[in-house]
């Protein structure tokens, strides 16, 4: 195994390279693209000078690694943005702040706003039905509501 390694030609660095982006493809999240770019490079290098020591292969495999790795995860954080819409997903977030019709009385804290085309389950101060509440809170499928009178 050691004189395979002492004697790796540019054949075996594509073939690693190759492999590497093959096993990428059965869903390794990118981290093995950028591992099989790295030995792919060094495939190339070792094409174009074909006198390159082993261990310098080695380190420049690792090195390239290393680079193509932090390039990606710089390139990654900085494609972040923040959305326009940072309640989207969040179901009944949007409906803090707003006032809202009583559908059902609220009686023992418990009951029933109407709420677009739809109906929620609400908790607060007793209100008859076509009171007006505004949000002040979400739990879950409850929204927390106060008398705006």
């Amino acid at each position: 195994m050691w004189v395979f390694l002492q004697q790796m030609s540019y054949w075996d660095w594509l073939a690693l390279g190759v492999i590497l982006l093959i096993l990428e493809v059965f869903g390794a999240g990118g981290y093995l693209l950028w591992i099989g770019m790295a030995a792919a490079a060094v495939g190339v290098l070792t094409f174009v000078l074909p006198q390159l020591p082993w261990e310098m292969q080695f380190l420049l495999f690792g090195l390239f690694a290393i680079a193509t790795a932090l390039y990606w995860w710089r390139r990654q954080r900085s494609a972040v943005r923040q959305s326009d819409q940072p309640h989207l997903n969040l179901r009944g977030q949007e409906l803090i702040g707003k006032a809202f019709l009583v559908h059902e009385a609220i009686v023992d804290g418990r009951g029933k706003i109407k709420v677009a085309d739809g109906v929620w389950l609400a908790k607060g101060p007793d209100s008859p039905v076509g009171a007006r509440v505004k949000v002040i809170a979400q739990e879950g499928a409850i929204l927390t509501v106060e008398r705006t009178d």
